[in-house]
């Protein structure tokens, strides 16, 4: 924001730091004569005790004919509108003259301004003078005032709330459980067999078959599942990949289909040994049929010729064919791999969002967005600061970045007081943080006076586009014992681009020293936990030089 409205606001910023507005009162340019023959305003009081009211009075004189609109609502902020009574008109010399009076108070105590206010006489808007009020505490006397023991605290029961290592103990068993689960996964993956061709992996069906002694132990239920197992397998993976799916009927008229069709090379004996020894297999295991031992030897004979003549009958594949296997086995690797990138992607952002959810649930949303996203404040206030000396008479100041120095306007009769000023800049009105140091040195001993530099701080930061303005004000003294004036409230600025209100803070310190006029302004977001801690440091570190010494 701060780049977006650096040309835009660049006069603001320099105006601003006429933060010495002392001169305001003493030169701004005549007021309108018509306005003030017409318009006056008046107070009963200009200093009250928090919560009294103030009767502040507005006179119009103006033509039996004219229409007269008196301000209403919030326009007198910083002080609140109590009452609004009903205008009292007066014939005088052919006019008008109209009273409307107003009740006013606040609950704080401090300096404040009431601003001018807008009357409308026709199609005319005139305003009236702006007036200081001054709101000071109720003094209690302790001595009088009968005391009591402060009361103990009473421990209030949290509502509900998990605990913070519960997360953490829940994030720790995520990462455990995904990591074992990987760990078991490529120990498995290590541990399997590699398959065997098909060819071979039949042999070695038939072998185990062999070595089972199922025939031995009249288990020929068993003897002939595996038989048929072995066979079937076989066909499925090098021929036909239903082949443990179909039936005996399926399968046999599968095979001749394809004798017929030329696509393999089977004689009409192998095809019906094939059909008797899958009928007697599944006699035997859902008939409850039991061949002797004899025929199942045969048939295990019969089945290795069986496979054999299938092995045989399969024509070799094609160049094209080849080369269509090399593509699906180099796709399917390209599939796995991918695979593999997936998870790991799914893995580590599973990881990234616990953690930041465990870190969100300890140290906070705004901590975990600031540190790890950037902040702008917060980058100026964790770097390294510099202090140096500014202007003349010479003020040292701890600033996070180096002020640049800028121009001020003024009008000629201030210049002929003055041997000289210097001004130095750092951000803007709209950025989070703004800081202007501003020094003046007069001609000669000028008795200069504080309070009157402050009347004029509320009529500069209006004129400069600043709105809802509380002003409160303290003596102030730094480490070294110069002693000065802080006017310290908030105020609002318009965004010029979405029209929306900036809520701001600010601090001004305002000393007179060594014949000359020294002040630091710091503005900033009110919003913004970090700007003020800069604005902390910053007029804490504040020190005049004393020329004099």
């Amino acid at each position: 924001m701060q780049g977006k409205f650096k040309n835009t606001y660049f006069n603001f910023h320099i105006s601003g730091c006429l933060g010495f507005l002392f001169f305001i009162g003493l030169f701004l340019a005549s007021t309108n004569v018509e306005a003030q023959s017409q318009v006056s305003a008046s107070v009963d009081s200009t200093t009250i005790k928090i919560g009294e009211q103030i009767k502040y009075s507005i006179e119009v004189e103006t033509a039996p004919e004219d229409l007269v609109v008196f301000p209403e609502g919030e326009t007198f902020s910083p002080l609140e509108l109590v009452e609004s009574l009903e205008i009292d008109t007066v014939r005088e010399n052919g006019g008008y003259r109209l009273l409307k009076e107003y009740f006013l108070t606040q609950f704080d105590s401090g300096r404040y301004v009431i601003p001018g206010q807008e009357v409308l006489i026709e199609s005319n808007s005139f305003f009236t003078d702006s007036i200081a009020i001054e709101v000071n505490d109720v003094v209690v006397d302790t001595t009088k005032q009968k005391l009591y023991p402060i009361k103990p605290s009473v421990e209030v029961p949290p509502g509900f709330n998990i605990p913070d290592w519960i997360w953490w103990l829940l994030a720790i068993f995520i990462v455990a459980g995904l990591v074992a689960y990987l760990i078991i996964r490529k120990k498995r993956k290590a541990d399997a067999e590699p398959e065997l061709p098909p060819y071979e992996e039949a042999m070695a069906e038939l072998e185990k078959l062999d070595k089972s002694q199922l025939l031995e132990k009249r288990e020929i239920k068993e003897y002939y599942s595996q038989l048929s197992f072995a066979a079937r397998k076989y066909l499925d993976r090098k021929i036909y990949d239903h082949g443990l799916e179909m039936t005996t009927n399926e399968l046999i008229l599968y095979l001749k289909e394809q004798k017929q069709q030329g696509k393999l090379q089977l004689n009409e004996e192998t095809i019906m040994d094939f059909k008797r020894i899958l009928e007697r297999a599944d006699l035997a295991k859902f008939a409850r049929s039991k061949p002797d031992v004899i025929t199942a030897k045969e048939d295990r004979s019969k089945t290795q010729h069986i496979i054999d003549d299938l092995r045989a009958s399969v024509p070799e594949p094609s160049e094209e064919e080849l080369l269509h296997d090399e593509a699906f086995l180099k796709e399917q690797a390209r599939k796995r791999k991918k695979r593999r990138i997936v998870l790991g992607v799914l893995i580590g952002v599973a990881i990234i969002i616990i953690g930041v959810s465990a870190l969100i649930a300890t140290k906070g949303y705004t901590y975990v967005k600031d540190t790890y996203l950037g902040h702008p404040t917060k980058e100026l206030l964790e770097g390294e600061w510099i202090r140096s000396e500014y202007g003349y008479p010479p003020v040292s100041v701890t600033t996070p970045q180096v002020l640049v120095r800028g121009e001020i306007e003024m009008p000629q009769d201030v210049r002929e007081m003055m041997v000289g000023s210097e001004t130095f800049i750092y951000g803007s009105l709209l950025s989070n943080f703004y800081t202007t140091l501003s020094t003046i040195k007069f001609k000669g001993e000028v008795n200069f006076d504080l309070e009157k530099a402050v009347d004029g701080i509320y009529t500069n930061l209006e004129n400069q586009g600043a709105r809802n303005i509380i002003m409160k004000q303290e003596e102030f003294t730094t480490l070294s014992g110069a002693k000065g004036l802080k006017v310290f409230g908030t105020l609002q600025v318009e965004n010029p681009v979405n029209g929306e209100s900036i809520p701001n803070e600010y601090v001004i310190l305002n000393f007179a020293e060594s014949g000359g006029f020294e002040q630091v302004m710091v503005i900033f977001n009110e919003n913004d936990q970090y700007a003020k801690e800069i604005s902390e440091r910053i007029i804490n570190s504040v020190e005049i030089t004393n020329l004099n010494e």
